[in-house]
């Protein structure tokens, strides 16, 4: 339990729910989880943060921020528009926390829209902060970029290096780039100072891949990218699972017979596996928008529910998990298509078969090797059943 008399360390998040260029932005999900969450998680993840703070303006941010474990903040409007600052919504933060009892010492200022927030490089630099080391210590990444600017005239100019003489990578100095990702300072320097760098500053080294900052679309594709290429595979601790049917339980293909009636292929592994799922007690429910006596023969087959014909995944999935008494957190969602994103963004869990669309397999927070219908449902049910 934290010791309210003693100074804590303290990471805030100012996590506002309007965003002009990337609409809600700090829900948007990387690796299938919002961006406010993963700030949340990096920062309760890292050695020497007490307690995680989210200072909001926006119910649903709050909603998924109190979820990761966050403390909530609620921000005024006045601190919440185009205009404020990151400072503005910190001062506010620490006045709310100190007002009910709280003395804060260090301050971990996070944003989410940095989606790679390393927490050794964190840690670190809380450690620096705390042993004395330094006053304000930011995140940043090594450059050996050669810098230009263009004068009044619109002709370049040379910043960091001599234009006239190019040295080799080896023999130039390294620069280093602010990647906006963290900040942490004394609390009573930053209420002094009212900014986040004063006193003694130091650098945190945190890898290039780690640096990009989301203030567009394109960057948030990026983002998706590198966090598929990136990020370990995670357990999938769910209570229940949702999956599509054509495109997961099959290849996505159909043989139409000469009366118009449909074959499909499925893997009998996703048939033993749906067995074990089911031996386990955890719910199970085909979601699909086809009209085909197919998916109820197969779910029939299954022994599980089906709800097919459903032009509203989204709505039907919400109705499902509150009748199986299930958070949408706690569920896990396999799909494939762009259909099936509605669904996919709700729940905890997006999953992607390996040949999803693009689209989706941006969107998921796992993505199978297995491809649709070739016993992915069963990779799925393996990597529940050993979390």
């Amino acid at each position: 339990m934290m010791d309210q008399g003693s100074g804590t360390t303290v990471a805030i998040i100012p996590a506002r729910g309007g965003s002009k260029q990337v609409p809600r932005k700090n829900l948007e999900r990387v690796g299938g989880v919002p961006l406010v969450e993963r700030a949340v998680r990096a920062a309760a993840a890292a050695s020497g943060i007490d307690l995680v703070v989210v200072s909001t303006d926006d119910e649903e941010i709050a909603a998924v921020a109190a979820a990761a474990g966050a403390r909530v903040v609620r921000r005024p409007a006045e601190l919440s528009g185009d205009t404020a600052t990151s400072e503005s919504a910190i001062l506010h933060a620490l006045d709310e926390l100190e007002a009910g009892g709280l003395r804060v010492e260090i301050v971990a200022f996070l944003q989410a829209t940095s989606p790679f927030i390393p927490r050794d490089a964190l840690a670190a630099a809380v450690e620096d902060v705390r042993a004395d080391r330094a006053d304000s210590v930011f995140s940043a990444q090594e450059t050996f970029g050669f810098l230009w600017r263009e004068d009044e005239g619109g002709a370049a100019v040379a910043i960091n290096h001599e234009a006239a003489r190019r040295l080799r990578r080896q023999d130039r100095e390294p620069h280093h780039l602010e990647t906006g990702a963290f900040y942490v300072f004394r609390a009573a320097g930053f209420r002094e100072s009212r900014h986040r760098f004063f006193g003694r500053i130091r650098l945190a080294p945190v890898p290039g891949w780690t640096a990009i900052e989301i203030d567009d679309e394109d960057q948030l594709r990026v983002a998706r990218a590198l966090a598929a290429r990136h990020e370990v595979a995670p357990p999938i601790p769910v209570r229940a699972v949702v999956t599509d049917f054509d495109g997961v339980h099959t290849d996505d293909t159909a043989i139409i017979d000469a009366d118009g009636g449909e074959r499909v292929r499925v893997s009998r592994e996703d048939g033993m596996g749906v067995a074990l799922l089911r031996r386990a007690g955890v719910p199970l429910l085909i979601l699909s928008t086809e009209v085909n006596p197919v998916v109820r023969a197969r779910a029939d087959k299954l022994r599980v529910p089906v709800l097919h014909g459903i032009d509203d995944k989204e709505t039907a999935l919400r109705h499902w998990a509150r009748e199986i008494d299930v958070p949408l957190a706690e569920i896990a969602y396999l799909g494939n298509d762009v259909n099936d994103l509605p669904a996919m963004r709700i729940v905890g869990w997006p999953i992607a078969v390996a040949n999803a669309h693009p689209l989706v397999r941006e969107e998921a927070r796992v993505v199978l090797r297995r491809r649709g219908g070739e016993g992915v449902v069963r990779e799925l049910i393996e990597r529940v059943l050993s979390s």
